[in-house]
C-alpha cells in the first residue's frame, strides 16, 4: 500500500495520480513485467551516495546507472550505490527496494535520466511492492525540480561477426 504520507504529499500539491496494484515484485523490471509494459516505461528510484550525501537517482526499469556520469554532472567526487543500511532511515514509511523518486518529501536531492522527461506519464514505485504509482512527468518536474541529465549507461554493442565463406566439399563421383 502506497503510504499515506506519499498520498498527501501528492495531494497536498495538487498532483493527479494512479494507483496501480500488481504482484508482488521485487525489482523494477518485475514491476514493469507485472504490470506488461516496457520496462523504459517504468522508473526506478536509485540511491547513490555522492560525497556522503545521498541522492535519488532516477532512471527507467530497463537501464542501468553510469555512477561516473552522476558523479560528473553533480560535480562529487566520490559516487557510489548506497547500502540498504544508509538510506533506509530516509524513507521510514515504505518497504526497503520501493523508495520513490520523491526528494522534497523525504529531504534528498533528486536526478531523473534526460530518456524519462520524454515520456508523457512515470510509472513507478510508492513505498510499497505491490502498488505502483503513475503521474505525468510535467507534474512531477514541477513538483521535485529535479536535476535532469544522462545518467543511463549506453547499450552495449554486440559484437557482429563477419560471415565465414562455407567451404564446400566434393566427393569424386
Amino acid at each position: 500500500m502506497i503510504p499515506e504520507s506519499i498520498q498527501h504529499y501528492l495531494r497536498r500539491n495538487r498532483v493527479r495520480f494512479e494507483r496501480y496494484w500488481h504482484p508482488h515484485a521485487v525489482s523494477a523490471q518485475e514491476l514493469a513485467e507485472a504490470l506488461h509494459v516496457s520496462g523504459w516505461r517504468v522508473a526506478k528510484s536509485v540511491i547513490v551516495m555522492a560525497d556522503r550525501q545521498p541522492w535519488i537517482v532516477v532512471v527507467p526499469a530497463a537501464g542501468t546507472v553510469d555512477l561516473h556520469k552522476v558523479r560528473d554532472i553533480i560535480g562529487a567526487r566520490n559516487v557510489r550505490l548506497a547500502t540498504e543500511s544508509e538510506f533506509s532511515s530516509y524513507f521510514p514509511d515504505c518497504e526497503v527496494g520501493a523508495e520513490p523518486p520523491f526528494g522534497e518529501l523525504y529531504k534528498l536531492p533528486v536526478a531523473v535520466d534526460e530518456s524519462l522527461s520524454l515520456t508523457e506519464r512515470l510509472l513507478f514505485r510508492a513505498g510499497s511492492h505491490e502498488e505502483a504509482l503513475e503521474m505525468r512527468f510535467q507534474d512531477f518536474a514541477t513538483l521535485e525540480w529535479p536535476l535532469v541529465a544522462a545518467f543511463i549507461q549506453a547499450p552495449q554493442r554486440q559484437m557482429v561477426s563477419t560471415p565465414q565463406p562455407q567451404l564446400e566439399s566434393h566427393a569424386p563421383a
